[in-house]
């Protein structure tokens, strides 16, 4: 019987620990990068959202008039969609309003961009929140705002919910300059 061919208990063991090995270490990967696509799609939504209301602020009216006056426009409402032209706060000064959800400067998206709320507690629904601050520039800088938004998930952020204003990952931070120009 020289001539038998065949495997071993020991080869098939082998053989078997080895697929194992192969197939638990491809879990891992579709583990992680499946961890790894969910942090880069909320950060891009997080990103959007955050560019969303820095061009809604943008927008508002901080020029001077024919005459060479000051218009700024403080009452329009970017916290609703449509936005209204009043009953809001537009460009009022706000230099704390990324510490705190501040009414007037706070809203709680859904997961589609959709705006759920916009109060100090989050509604169930919502799974982001994107708070803004404007801040008046030093006389030297010229007449000049600073925008900012801060897009945070709705989960605890831990120390960034206590009064910092870190950006964690899959969360955006953008700011901007606004200069009044003369029409």
């Amino acid at each position: 019987m020289k001539d038998a061919r065949g495997s071993t208990l020991v080869e098939a063991l082998v053989a078997t620990v080895i697929l194992t090995t192969g197939l638990l270490t491809m879990a891992e990967l579709v583990r992680v990068a499946t961890a790894t696509n969910t942090v880069a799609r909320n950060g891009t939504l997080a990103g959007f959202l955050a560019e969303q209301k820095i061009e809604q602020l943008r927008a508002l009216a901080w020029e001077f008039d024919a005459s060479g006056m000051p218009v700024s426009d403080v009452s329009t409402d970017t916290a609703v969609q449509p936005e209204s032209p009043s009953g809001g706060t537009g460009l009022q000064s706000s230099p704390l309003s990324l510490q705190q959800n501040t009414p007037g400067f706070v809203d709680h998206v859904d997961g589609g961009g959709r705006i759920v709320g916009r109060g100090a507690q989050p509604p169930l629904a919502a799974v982001y929140t994107r708070r803004w601050s404007i801040e008046p520039m030093p006389s030297s800088a010229g007449p000049a705002v600073l925008i900012q938004v801060l897009v945070t998930s709705v989960r605890n952020r831990g120390r960034a919910d206590q009064g910092a204003v870190t950006r964690l990952p899959g969360e955006a931070r953008l700011a901007t300059l606004k200069v009044r120009k003369p029409r």
